[in-house]
């Protein structure tokens, strides 16, 4: 059985995620301890919130230079929501924050629609069923039909410097990537632990595959 680490850097409820990868077929280690993650056969950073806040938990527990470490070496990662949005460079909440660089690009707010003679736009946060439309196919979405529904629940989105770091996209108000990947390191900006099966058939993809 996979051993994956699932990072726990005091942000957000991770036991939806712990059970969502048990059921994917994963040994699950939930854990803050560098030398637990640094041996873990696959890592996954989860996330809801902020991204300064996030930056700053992972930084209070020694684990930017953890993480950076494990995707230098080759080993699989998988960020989701909040855990993808740090994987870039980046992040423009309350204020620019430097992310972990592991992904070319920015973090940035959906536009507001409450700009004097804007025309109204959708509700932030995007909370919520969406659909995600791949660009290519790839390992982390085999078995997928194009224009599965996945549960969103963000007001920022990742701008994506490189074309060839998106695997698929998303309509709110503008497109943006909603699944990013490069070697063996993957984004989703949905949560998988609360999409169903669509979201079970990510999480085995990448304890299987990834």
């Amino acid at each position: 059985m996979t051993i994956v680490a699932l990072v726990d850097y005091g942000i957000g409820n991770l036991r939806s995620v712990e059970k969502a990868l048990a059921a994917a077929g994963a040994q699950v280690q939930l854990t803050s301890d560098p030398e637990t993650i640094l041996r873990a056969a696959k890592v996954v950073l989860p996330g809801v919130g902020a991204f300064g806040d996030g930056m700053q938990g992972l930084h209070q527990r020694g684990l930017v230079g953890v993480v950076q470490e494990i995707v230098q070496r080759g080993v699989p990662l998988l960020g989701i929501c909040l855990g993808m949005q740090l994987l870039f460079e980046t992040g423009e909440e309350m204020g620019t924050s430097v992310g972990l660089g592991l992904f070319p690009g920015r973090v940035l707010r959906f536009p507001s629609s409450r700009q004097a003679g804007a025309p109204r736009g959708p509700k932030i946060p995007q909370t919520g069923w969406n659909q995600f439309e791949p660009t290519r196919p790839h390992l982390l979405l085999d078995g997928l039909a194009p224009g599965c529904y996945a549960y969103f629940n963000h007001s920022y989105y990742c701008v994506a410097q490189e074309a060839d770091d998106i695997l698929a996209e998303t309509e709110y108000g503008l497109r943006y990537c909603s699944v990013v990947g490069r070697g063996r390191l993957y984004g989703v900006q949905f949560h998988p632990e609360k999409s169903q099966a669509v979201g079970l058939q990510i999480l085995r993809n990448f304890v299987e595959q990834g």
